[in-house]
Formats: C-alpha cells, structure tokens, sequence
C-alpha cells in the first residue's frame, strides 16, 4: 500500500446510535476514504482485510459493516486466505448487536451494533449505523462506477454531519 493505513483510534464515547453521531459528535469522528483504481471487488475486499488486520494487531475493536451478506461471505472467506501466514481471528456479530466476547473482529450484513468499536470499516453503499458508537470509520472506495458514486454520496454526507474525511490514494501492490 502506498499509504499507512493509521489505525490509531481511541476508545469510542458510548451513545445510544438512535442518530448517526448522538454521543460522539462530529468532532470526535475520524473518517478516511481509501481509494484504488482497481474496478473490481476483490481488490476492495483485499484492502479491507489488510486494514482489519493492522487494526487487529493494534488490539482494536473492529466492526466491518455492509449490507449485501454474499459479499461479507466473500469477505469472511478472504480473512482466511488474504495473506500467507495471516490471522485475523473474526466471527459475526450475534443478532442481539452486542459482541460476545473478546473477538476483535465482527462482521455484520445488518445487525445494528449495540457496543462501541474502534473502527467501522464500511463496505456497504450508505453510511454505516452506529457512528456514535465509535472514534473512526474506514470506507473504501474502487473503481467500479456505480460504488464511486456512492462513495461520493457517502463522503458529502459526513461533510453534512461536520465531518471533515480525508482521502488516501492506494497504489495496487
């Protein structure tokens, strides 16, 4: 990767997430876009498993949101097989939204989390549910149209919430 994909994040303010920033509010989140050029899924699903392993090793709690449950299947899959030699010990979150135990990584196809996190890494089209559950968002962007535009909706909503993203521009390996 080009960029660091910095994972320092601290503990996130509790909040009951019944609006997008309820407890945290917008200067307490830290939102960073990571754009590849690459068009294809795989190349997104790929970064995101290298930044819930470095957030991982960085003893963080991670929640990697999306909304299609094919995908995060094939995401979950990828966790295992991204890197030789790599670990990412993962589970999905229980209905009830509230993690279990001292898994650091959850996956979640529409079960609202109901605990604070780390980090969400967003991989589906709209802004993930419980911002004020946690000090960071990671949204990653290819280059396949249709989830360009989305990204772009996504980055003007934060600016709308007051929050201000940054942008990381990742060369492909």
């Amino acid at each position: 990767m080009a960029e660091s994909a910095d994972t320092s994040a601290s503990a996130a303010s509790s909040g009951d997430g019944s609006s997008p920033l309820a407890a945290s509010g917008p200067s307490n989140l830290r939102v960073d876009f990571y754009i590849v050029e690459d068009p294809s899924s795989s190349a997104r699903l790929k970064l995101a498993c290298k930044l819930a392993e470095k957030a991982y090793l960085a003893s963080q709690k991670v929640l990697v949101w999306h909304t299609d449950a094919t995908e995060l299947r094939d995401f979950d899959d990828m966790l295992w097989t991204f890197n030789d030699g790599s670990f990412v010990p993962h589970e999905a979150l229980p209905a009830n939204g509230s993690p279990a135990g001292e898994t650091p990584v959850y996956l979640s196809a529409g079960v609202a989390l109901s605990a604070n996190v780390d980090i969400i890494i967003n991989l589906a089209p709209d802004l993930p549910p419980g911002l004020s559950q946690t000090v960071r968002v990671v949204e990653i962007i290819d280059g396949d149209d249709t989830r360009r535009r989305a990204g772009r909706a996504r980055f003007k909503a934060y600016r709308e919430l007051g929050v201000q993203p940054a942008s990381h521009n990742i060369r492909a390996d």
